[in-house]
């Protein structure tokens, strides 16, 4: 009899002495007691979480069930049931390897009868698995949070710390690293500098990230000074908590080096010499940036005028490029009229359009509500119909093959249900009313832009446009939705009365 041997421990299994070593001595003794003969060992040491990319388990999947009737494999040992499947998923794939390839499990320590008995024990042992593996999970998870609740990150420290044998104090500061740390955020928050020439000044003054790459990279440098771990708080799920280990950086540094990282530390008092420049309008031909020169000319009673334009960058441009070169006063009502194509000619036509969306909005709520309810008395039916198999199966009505066909066939059916759950999403009044104050503030945008200062302004076209070009004659604008769609909206005529 030809087998195949399968071994598994987790990290956390590994250090508690459930090694490998021994798990391969049993298997080997039990294939020499036994006669069997020893084709291939598959040892791998990961985990059997659910959703997890279990490759050595895949491999050896597909190794038997390829080589199978090849090389005559008829069982694949294993130490005890849940050493190869930790979860239900498994247990079936198993199974279906033994209707299809005649390539049945055999264990160590756990013997199953043959019949419909040994296949219920089988099953209430692979659900134990899977309930162990499932409230090992949700105790890990609980631990963690708790830890993080009390003040401590719950995985490696980063860089500037480092881990310790503590229970008090477990993560403290590196020597060395910590004063890196506190340099980089120094360097940063000046304003002067950029990731390129931060890392080479850290490497003039000896700083080192690691022995592999002494030099700092972009990433590196950009998880650090984004990284409020830094600050004395820890970032879990998205929410932040209070931590207790000891911060490198003053909060007034680190929020420095964010509006540095954000763009908002430029100038906002007094007046830019080019307030439409700085990569906010791009050349229709060639693609560089417009950018902004302001010339002045002296009149003849001895005054001086100023002029603003603005112009493409590109200082070599080819023959067939026009001059691209605008008026401010022409670029501004340019965007002006383009800020004017998203509003409706008049107020009467723009309450006709709320309320038809106020109408959709409900219609579409409504429909999610009966989709819901009838995915959810979908489930529900097949929950039940779960239950009724079983116990026909329990009372003798059902044989094994037939309960394992229909039990598959149910539980894709309910993952099916859950799915399309997921997919319905849950009703959010919150985004429709988003919906509403962003058509609100489409009507308007041409008055804001009129009574707003430059840096207002500039927020103003990057959250309405993804792409705005300047050719010779005309700007030329890619709106985000749902802007593009009431600039492109069909034009609405009053014909007779009050018909539009």
């Amino acid at each position: 009899m030809n087998v195949v041997i399968w071994a598994r421990v987790s990290s956390r299994e590994q250090r508690e002495g459930y090694s490998l070593d021994a798990q391969l001595r049993a298997n080997r003794g039990k294939a020499e007691r036994e006669g069997w003969k020893v084709v291939r060992e598959f040892v791998v040491a990961e985990s059997a979480k659910r959703g997890a990319e279990r490759a050595i388990f895949n491999e050896m999947y597909d190794w038997v069930r390829q080589y199978a009737k090849k090389l005559g494999i008829n069982a694949i040992l294993s130490h005890k049931l849940d050493r190869v499947c930790r979860n239900m998923r498994d247990a079936v794939r198993l199974q279906e390897l033994e209707d299809r390839c005649g390539v049945r499990l055999a264990f160590v320590e756990n013997q199953f009868g043959p019949g419909a008995a040994g296949q219920l024990s089988f099953n209430v042992m692979a659900a134990v698995a899977q309930y162990y593996s499932d409230n090992l999970r949700t105790e890990v998870l609980k631990g963690k949070d708790e830890k993080v609740l009390q003040g401590w990150l719950p995985c490696g420290a980063p860089f500037g710390y480092m881990n310790a044998d503590d229970r008090d104090e477990p993560i403290k500061l590196h020597p060395e690293q910590s004063r890196t740390v506190v340099r980089i955020f120094e360097l940063y928050s000046a304003g002067n500098m950029t990731f390129r020439s931060l890392a080479e000044r850290l490497q003039a003054e000896g700083h080192i990230f690691r022995a592999s790459q002494p030099r700092f990279c972009r990433t590196s440098l950009s998880y650090i000074l984004n990284n409020r771990f830094y600050l004395g708080e820890i970032v879990w799920h998205g929410k932040a908590y209070p931590g207790k280990h000891k911060p490198l950086v003053e909060r007034h540094v680190f929020q420095a080096c964010q509006d540095i990282l954000s763009g908002k530390n430029r100038r906002k008092n007094g007046r830019s010499d080019a307030p439409l420049a700085g990569s906010l309008f791009r050349c229709a031909f060639c693609g560089q940036s417009v950018t902004g020169e302001r010339i002045r000319r002296k009149l003849r009673k001895g005054g001086v005028r100023e002029h603003q334009y603005y112009r493409c960058a590109n200082n070599t441009p080819g023959p067939n490029h026009p001059t691209v070169r605008w008026r401010g006063e022409d670029l501004e009502a340019a965007i002006i009229r383009d800020l004017e194509s998203m509003r409706f000619p008049d107020r009467e036509q723009a309450e006709w359009f709320r309320a038809s969306l106020a109408d959709s909005v409900r219609d579409i709520e409504s429909h999610q509500h009966r989709q819901r309810a009838f995915i959810q008395k979908r489930q529900t039916e097949l929950q039940a119909m779960q239950d009724r198999l079983l116990n026909a199966y329990l009372a003798g009505d059902v044989n094994a093959d037939s309960f394992q066909k229909k039990s598959a066939g149910l539980k894709t059916d309910l993952a099916r249900c859950r799915d399309s759950l997921e997919r319905c999403g849950d009703i959010d009044a919150a985004s429709w009313d988003n919906v509403f104050r962003a058509f609100d503030w489409s009507q308007q945008a041409a008055d804001l832009w009129r009574g707003s200062n430059t840096s207002e302004r500039r927020e103003i076209l990057e959250a309405v446009c993804l792409n705005r070009t300047l050719s010779d004659v005309s700007l030329c604008t890619e709106k985000r939705r749902p802007f593009s769609i009431l600039a492109e909206r069909p034009s609405c005529q009053t014909t007779r009365g009050d018909w539009i």
